[in-house]
């Protein structure tokens, strides 16, 4: 579910996040020294969106000798295991040679669950000649935001980030269940939008609210989704890095107040089997970066001919780019009719069964959400992806298909079914391995087939309770 009204599409200032001001390292340091800041985590998020990275005295860190690390980094498996390396798309895998990785201070900020006064601070990779290494996921995402300041415009988002709250889960082979709220009991029963439902862990959201606020992380609004003990958090909209780096960093702090608590948060796509699955909603738009209107609605207020291109090539291309918005086996699990998921990339007007929903705004404010994306993903490739689908509808001036005005469920199911589909669709797809690299895709493709094989290595409880005495 997604909220319906925000704020006229503007591109927010910048000045809430403690570290945002910090522009060189000579600020950083002083910055850093009104903080008393002990340590410093200097994190890289790898292509599933886990932080990887070291951690490193102030002093240390101040050093000017950059950090490095393995090129592996971006070549490794949600297991940790690494798919066969091609020299010819990327020759530092081979050899697992260091990269070369500097801090983007903007993203400076203290780590509020940290015992001692920490910090962290996201960095961007490069290669030792000094290119930014093309398969970073934040490099990606950069990439594609160039297109649009290339062409005179500049993308916005608001990305909505499910989630599940579950009791500590030390065996797999056991289902997940839904933690104990503060009356004692755990939900039994779905509680979309109640507010004593999410009262039930009041404690809990005071703390990711202190965790947020201490890192510039800004909330928009909160709700109790439609599964049990299932969680939305809506984030403010502007630049998509900075969405991008507020959903990365907002996992690990949802996470680690959740541990505060005796329970798990978790992003998996579809983590409880008769419980509906977690997206990462993403709202469009697009504003000129010469006058700063939204060029979604033309000057009368109505939609803009741009508003149905962008559209058109969102319907066209999210299948095709599904593989970075549905990354998992899992995700493919959420991808359900009748679940609060998309089926196929029908559009329509404050239509929640379409692949793509209009929501009811004023003109300023007209954009296009994209509900194909899981809570699972990598934000930087989901909005990368996203972006660069309507990017292609823009530049290649493609026209959508009449609005559905019904159910998006009676529609045919358009969507890949598994990751292998949409891994063949994406490597398949010349228009979107332009944008994205070849080295990236060819990377991303050897560490989703990886991940297949791992996967099919697991026999599942379906397959003994079927199969075992049956066949």
């Amino acid at each position: 579910m997604s909220e319906s009204n925000r704020d006229p599409v503007t591109l927010p200032v910048s000045a809430t996040n403690p570290g945002r001001g910090v522009a060189n390292s000579e600020e950083a340091r002083r910055w850093c020294r009104e903080r008393a800041i002990e340590d410093i985590e200097c994190i890289v998020p790898d292509q599933a969106g886990v932080a990887r990275g070291k951690l490193m005295p102030t002093g240390k860190f101040f050093d000017d000798k950059p950090m490095t690390l393995p090129a592996a980094i971006f070549t490794q498996t949600i297991t940790g295991d690494y798919p066969d390396r091609d020299e010819e798309e990327y020759a530092e895998s081979i050899t697992d040679g260091d990269l070369i990785f500097r801090p983007d201070f903007s993203t400076l900020a203290v780590v509020p669950w940290a015992s001692d006064p920490t910090a962290h601070v996201i960095h961007n990779a490069y290669h030792r000649d000094g290119r930014p290494v093309e398969v970073s996921p934040r490099r990606v995402l950069q990439q594609v935001i160039q297109l649009y300041n290339d062409a005179g415009i500049q993308p916005v988002v608001a990305p909505e980030l499910e989630f599940y709250l579950v009791k500590p889960n030390l065996d797999p082979d056991y289902p997940l269940e839904p933690p104990v709220g503060r009356s004692g009991r755990t939900e039994r029963a779905r509680q979309a939008y109640s507010i004593s439902a999410v009262n039930e862990f009041e404690a809990l959201f005071d703390d990711i609210y202190e965790f947020s606020e201490a890192q510039g992380l800004e909330i928009d609004t909160l709700a109790h989704e439609a599964g049990t003990a299932q969680m939305e958090i809506n984030l403010r909209h502007g630049d998509p890095v900075e969405l991008a780096d507020q959903v990365f960093l907002f996992k690990r702090t949802i996470r680690e107040a959740a541990l505060r608590h005796q329970m798990y948060a978790t992003f998996m796509a579809k983590p409880i089997a008769a419980e509906p699955g977690s997206a990462m909603h993403i709202h469009h738009s697009v504003v000129s970066l010469e006058t700063g209107d939204n060029i979604f609605s033309t000057s009368d207020g109505g939609a803009s001919k741009e508003f149905l291109n962008y559209i058109a090539g969102l319907q066209t291309y999210i299948p095709r780019a599904m593989a970075m918005m549905a990354p998992f086996v899992n995700s493919y699990r959420r991808i359900t009719p009748h679940t609060s998921a998309p089926i196929n990339m029908r559009w329509g007007y404050d239509n929640r069964t379409v692949g793509l929903r209009v929501p009811l705004s004023d003109p300023a404010a007209r954009r296009v959400e994209n509900r194909v994306p899981s809570s699972d993903a990598n934000p930087y490739l989901a909005i990368a992806a996203s972006l660069a689908c309507g990017y292609l509808g823009l530049v290649n001036k493609l026209e959508p298909d009449e609005p559905a005005t019904g159910t998006g469920y009676d529609a045919p199911f358009t969507l890949p079914r598994s990751i292998l589909d949409a891994v063949q669709l994406l490597e398949n797809t010349p228009e979107l391995v332009e944008i994205f690299g070849s080295a990236f895709v060819s990377i991303y493709r050897g560490i989703k087939e990886t991940e297949y094989e791992t996967f099919m290595g697991v026999i599942s409880p379906w397959e003994r309770e079927y199969l075992l005495l049956s066949v």
